[in-house]
Parts: C-alpha cells; sequence; structure tokens
C-alpha cells in the first residue's frame, strides 16, 4: 500500500532552503507533523509527514496559488523502476491510487532533468494508453492529476494534486515565447505575472486597450513592451535610454526621472516596476504608491537578500498588509517566485 504521506515541491535551483522554510511554516500553522529535507541545487524538496494522511491535509489546507517558492507541488512516493517493464511496476503501484482524470510527466529544473525530457515524451504515449486501458485514468478535471516526476529513467515520484490546486503548467513553467520585437528578455516576467496573477478571461477587462500605466526603472523598455502591446498607454520613467521603437509607438511618454521620486499627474490604472534596489525600499514604494491610490493595480519585482529569503518576503508583504490596512486600503496581495524571475520574487496587488 502506498503510504502517500511525502509532498515532492519543485523550485528554482538553489531556493531548496526557502521552500522548506515555507513549508515548515505552514506545517506548524496547520499542527502537520513532518519535516523538510532537500539537497542544495537539486531543484526541489521534500516534505514528509509523520502521520498518516499528513500530506494530503497540507495540500488541503493550503491554496498553491498562495505559496511563494513552490513551482509545483504532489502528495506520493518515490517509487524504483526496473530497466525494462517500467509500465507494468507503475500498473501495480497505481492500483491503489484512485483513478485519476489527466497525467503530466514532469522533470526536474537541472541539466539531469532537461536530458530526461526527451525520455518522458516518448514513454508519456504507451503510458497514458495503458493507463487508460486499465482504467486508471478518465478525461474528468474534478478527479486528482497524476504527476509523475522523473529523478532518472530508474527513479519516479508517483503523486497527486487537485487540477484546480497545482500549477497551471507542467513543473510550474509557462511556456512563452520571447517576442523579437521586445527590447529585452526582461518582458517575460511581466507576462508571465500575467498569466501567474489574472485570469485570462479578465485580460481584455483589467488590461483593456486605452488605459493608463507607469514603469518605473523601463529602460530599454522590456515591461513597457508587453503594456504596449496591449495597446496602454505607459509613461516610462527611466534616466537611461528607451527603445526608439517604443517611442515610435505614439503609446509612450518618456520622463527621465528618478523611480522612487516620480508620481504621476493623476492616478493610473498600471504601475510595474523592476527596479534593482534593496526591496525594503521597494516595499515602501508599493505602499505609497497603492495606499495614495496612484495606481488601481501593481507587478512589482523585490530584489532577494542573500540569506534568510523567505522570512524577509514574509517580513515585506506583512509590512505592506499593515500599512495599507492603517490607511484603510483593503488590497489583494499575491507573491510568486517566477520561473522567468532570479534573485527576485514578483509581487501583484490589487485595489480593491
Amino acid at each position: 500500500m502506498p503510504t502517500m504521506n511525502s509532498l515532492l515541491l519543485h523550485c528554482r535551483p538553489g531556493f531548496e532552503g526557502e521552500v522548506c522554510a515555507e513549508f515548515g511554516e505552514h506545517a506548524g500553522r496547520l499542527n502537520v507533523a513532518g519535516y523538510a529535507r532537500a539537497r542544495p541545487n537539486s531543484a526541489h524538496a521534500e516534505f514528509v509527514c509523520s502521520e498518516p494522511g499528513g500530506a494530503e491535509r497540507l495540500m488541503r489546507g493550503l491554496r498553491f496559488a498562495g505559496l511563494i517558492f513552490p513551482r509545483q507541488w504532489a502528495r506520493g512516493d518515490f517509487v524504483e523502476l526496473p530497466e525494462s517493464e517500467r509500465i507494468g511496476v507503475l500498473l501495480e503501484r497505481l492500483a491503489d491510487y484512485p483513478v485519476c482524470g489527466s497525467l503530466w510527466l514532469e522533470v526536474l529544473d537541472t541539466n539531469e532533468g532537461k536530458e530526461l525530457s526527451t525520455f518522458c515524451r516518448k514513454f508519456e504515449v504507451p503510458l497514458r494508453k495503458a493507463l487508460l486501458k486499465a482504467g486508471r485514468l478518465e478525461d474528468d478535471p474534478r478527479k486528482p492529476r497524476l504527476l509523475l516526476t522523473f529523478k532518472s529513467g530508474r527513479e519516479v515520484f508517483l503523486g497527486l494534486a487537485e487540477a484546480n490546486n497545482s500549477a497551471a503548467w507542467p513543473m510550474g513553467i509557462p511556456r512563452l515565447k520571447f517576442p523579437r520585437a521586445a527590447p529585452s528578455r526582461s518582458t517575460l516576467k511581466l507576462e508571465e505575472a500575467w498569466h501567474q496573477f489574472i485570469p485570462r478571461e479578465a485580460w481584455d477587462l483589467r488590461l483593456a486597450p486605452g488605459m493608463t500605466a507607469v514603469d518605473l526603472g523601463a529602460a530599454p523598455g522590456g515591461w513597457t513592451w508587453q503594456l504596449v502591446n496591449r495597446h496602454i498607454k505607459v509613461t516610462a520613467v527611466d534616466n537611461g535610454p528607451m527603445a526608439p521603437s517604443l517611442m515610435d509607438s505614439g503609446l509612450v511618454e518618456h520622463v527621465r526621472s528618478d523611480g522612487f521620486v516620480f508620481r504621476p499627474r493623476r492616478p493610473v490604472d498600471w504601475m510595474v516596476c523592476d527596479i534593482v534596489e534593496k526591496p525594503a525600499r521597494t516595499a515602501a514604494l508599493i505602499e505609497t504608491w497603492l495606499g495614495e491610490g496612484l495606481c488601481r493595480e501593481a507587478v512589482v519585482n523585490l530584489k532577494l537578500p542573500m540569506k534568510q529569503r523567505y522570512a524577509e518576503v514574509r517580513r515585506l508583504l506583512e509590512r505592506i498588509g499593515d500599512g495599507l490596512a492603517a490607511r484603510g486600503v483593503k488590497a489583494s496581495i499575491a507573491c510568486r517566485q517566477l520561473y522567468h524571475d532570479r534573485e527576485e520574487v514578483t509581487c501583484h496587488l490589487r485595489r480593491l
């Protein structure tokens, strides 16, 4: 019988300790006994629960969208596979699992994981056929998703997660294509933030043509490009030069100023900011813009310190929330380390 009492948590390589700290805190709050463990730069952590049903209780007590450092999660067990007859072994182990509504084969975000991607693509078709034939898989989004994370061709984590309470993409990595017209690769950070924080059906309402935005620290214009691509009018604030193609759009006003000093003449729909600065100073900037009603929504990156990164993020989010509450402002606050982030996390805030 599978115990299914471990949580496998994908993350960016180098942030395994942050995932362990985050889940240690959540488990304590939910009274789920267990311990977190991880190997540095392995792109995953594991939370091992001490009591039966602990992993399922953790997942039911948390919203995946509210987590900061994990990219994907699943509850289950590691399984050793033989060189051949892998499908037979998997079917035997899955006999005690519930019937699932979808199947994702995943790897870890490491060089070894990338090498396994080809194997997974080839293996998925026969595995899917076998699962369907055995009655272990149905096309039903209400049923759990079966997540197989391969550490190698001989070791796999057999996991389950609810389709509506897990990553929207396999391994939590969106497949975004870099637009050649954009002046920098940072443009993908803002696009991913929109996919992460705004329901796709709400884009036409909340990212509508004719809206207004301020991009603080805009040059050369990677984030401005995303706004202009949605036909949003942008005030680009930076002492550095903007890409000429953006200035030719007729939708960009370039203001040469310090992003921490600039204030708009009238409130705007959006403020976005990707300035390299101490996170406490950026957090104070967010509080000012939302608190004074200078913008309705914001996407802002917080650069992370070298140590105690999870603790620092939690402290800053609490500071922003407390500051807005003291001003009598109600706002939703979300924070996540996106795939296109590096030593930073992305915050989304919206006045309610």
